[in-house]
């Protein structure tokens, strides 16, 4: 396990250093190509949900086999070798970098009162409607991205890193969660063949979203006036609000530790969508929540990995 838990460290920073380059090749483009030509061949006719079963047993298996022959290969040709391409392997699969570089190409037009310029930004990391949006809304929408990727881009991927030695298990996370974002679809061309894969999804984000929304809460910037106990309470009961299963623990931790209100109507393609609201509201959304919700991403991503070092040391003298 030494090997691993030093490639993780490495990948951890090299990705907040050096992030994705946009023209090198990511292994996630791979599983997404793999899952395009497996949906094209399976989700037709009857039996769907369980050819979407079929499609994550496929993808998974796939991942997870090549990451661990390539790393078996690496490590055959000397413990560095091993060391330096698994650290490479878990700094492609994390989103410190670009999570905050995608939320700071809104920002500073957004500080420039220059609204065009930050809602096409805005649209590139959003599912909604961004044309007609304000400056308070623009806010809202790179805050809950931020807040809710926090899990889904780092965090998740280091505690199955942790679990399952190292690269092999941060992939086989990968894979899940690209599924769910191709094919976890509540509509009639992926309802039941997206079904596994949402639902696998959804489990796997259980312990790491809550992990995360907690170390927000106890330790993430805090702007809320509100006591201690009434913030966990108002996180707890309003985090379950949120139609996904996980992503109300970040964006409702976000909320009550900056005293601001997430949840509203949004938009997409025209349709209005009504989310719960999540927070109190003390202090009115603007520009700089932004970069508090930053400050959450980088405490919790060091916080998280120490938290996991610790429990792993633990485990270790135990055993």
């Amino acid at each position: 396990m030494g090997p691993h838990i030093i490639a993780i460290a490495i990948g951890l920073i090299l990705d907040k250093i050096i992030g994705d380059p946009p023209n090198w090749p990511h292994p996630v483009r791979w599983i997404g190509n793999l899952i395009s030509k497996l949906t094209a061949l399976l989700n037709r006719g009857n039996g769907r949900k369980a050819k979407g079963f079929l499609l994550v047993f496929i993808v998974v298996g796939i991942t997870f086999i090549f990451t661990v022959v390539v790393l078996i290969a690496a490590y055959s040709v000397h413990v560095i070798v091993g060391i330096a391409l698994e650290s490479i392997l878990i700094a492609s699969g994390l989103a410190q970098k670009s999570l905050k570089d995608a939320a700071m190409e809104v920002y500073k037009p957004l500080v420039d009162k220059d609204l065009p310029a930050a809602r096409q930004k805005l649209s590139w990391i959003v599912g909604r409607d961004t044309e007609k949006l304000d400056e308070k809304e623009i806010t809202r929408g790179v805050v809950e991205t931020v807040s809710e990727n926090i899990s889904d881009g780092i965090t998740a991927p280091l505690f199955y890193a942790f679990l399952f030695a190292g690269a092999p298990g941060l992939w086989v996370y990968k894979a899940i969660n690209t599924l769910d974002s191709m094919v976890g679809y509540k509509n009639e061309k992926y309802e039941e063949f997206g079904y596994a894969s949402a639902k696998l999804d959804d489990i796997a984000n259980y312990i790491p979203s809550r992990m995360t929304g907690y170390i927000i809460m106890l330790w993430g910037k805090k702007e809320s006036t509100l006591p201690f106990k009434e913030r966990m309470k108002g996180w707890w009961l309003d985090a379950k609000k949120h139609p996904s299963p996980n992503s109300g623990y970040l964006e409702a931790a976000t909320a009550y530790q900056l005293g601001i209100q997430l949840g509203g109507i949004n938009t997409y393609k025209g349709i209005i969508s009504n989310r719960a609201l999540m927070g109190i509201g003390e202090i009115p959304l603007n520009p700089s929540h932004i970069l508090s919700t930053i400050s959450h991403l980088n405490t919790a991503v060091f916080l998280f990995w120490l938290w996991l070092m610790v429990i792993g040391g633990v485990l270790l003298v135990i055993t």
